[in-house]
Parts: C-alpha cells; sequence; structure tokens
C-alpha cells in the first residue's frame, strides 16, 4: 500500500474544539458567522494572503470599509485597533500616489500584524467554543 492510500485511509478523530474551529471557518465561508468575528476572520484572512493592502482593496470592493473598520474596532485589541488605523492612513496616501514612506508603513503595519496574530486566534478559539455542532 503506498503512503498516500495509508493516510486516506487512516481516520483522523478531531477534538470537539477542533470540529468547533472547522465550523467556525465554515460558517464564515458561508456567511453566516457572527459579527465581529465574522469581519475579524475576513481581516486575518485577507492580511495572510496579501497584507493589509490586499484587505482594504477587498474591502472597498464588497463593503463599506469604515463600517468594516469600526467592526474590527470593538474586538481588535489595542495593537491591532491602533496597526489598522496607521494602515489606513497609508492605504489612502498610496491610493492617490506613489510614496515609499507609504509602502514602509503598510509593509510594517502588516509585520505588526503578524507579529501579535496570536491574539487574533485565542479571540477566534473563544468564539469557536461558543459554536453549537
Amino acid at each position: 500500500m503506498s503512503l498516500f492510500n495509508f493516510f486516506r485511509k487512516k481516520k483522523v478523530d478531531l477534538t470537539e474544539d477542533q470540529r468547533k474551529w472547522n465550523k467556525m471557518w465554515e460558517l464564515w465561508a458561508e456567511e453566516q458567522a457572527d459579527a465581529p468575528y465574522a469581519q475579524l476572520m475576513t481581516y486575518q484572512s485577507e492580511i495572510n494572503n496579501g497584507g493589509h493592502d490586499q484587505y482594504f482593496t477587498n474591502a472597498e470592493n464588497a463593503a463599506d470599509v469604515q463600517n468594516e473598520m469600526s467592526t474590527l474596532e470593538n474586538i481588535l485589541p489595542a495593537i491591532h485597533k491602533d496597526n489598522l488605523q496607521k494602515a489606513y492612513k497609508a492605504y489612502l496616501v498610496l491610493k492617490e500616489k506613489e510614496d515609499e514612506h507609504a509602502e514602509e508603513t503598510l509593509e510594517q503595519c502588516d509585520n505588526v500584524f503578524y507579529e501579535n496574530e496570536a491574539v487574533l486566534n485565542e479571540l477566534l478559539e473563544k468564539y469557536a467554543k461558543t459554536i453549537e455542532l
């Protein structure tokens, strides 16, 4: 038996918390996750896929950015809240013109996000625990 078939046939038992975590992301994908967690999940997903620049670009195309940010600010810890505001200011500058300082600021904001992402995961883990299977 190949290694692939071995792992394919091997059943993996997930803990209840893991199943709830997966269910939370399923709800998010179906646009049924509760606010402000849905917005937090979108924010985290977008940043991890392309940084703040991608988040703001996609948020502008899909929703009211100010409303999204306001919802996020109700749940984000201070370091992330300040970082989000700083990133948005840099993003607005870059929408108007090329600006090396704004590009650097946006990159620094991405780094602050990554360095402090564990706090966001803790918020999402607490939310996931409330989900019924």
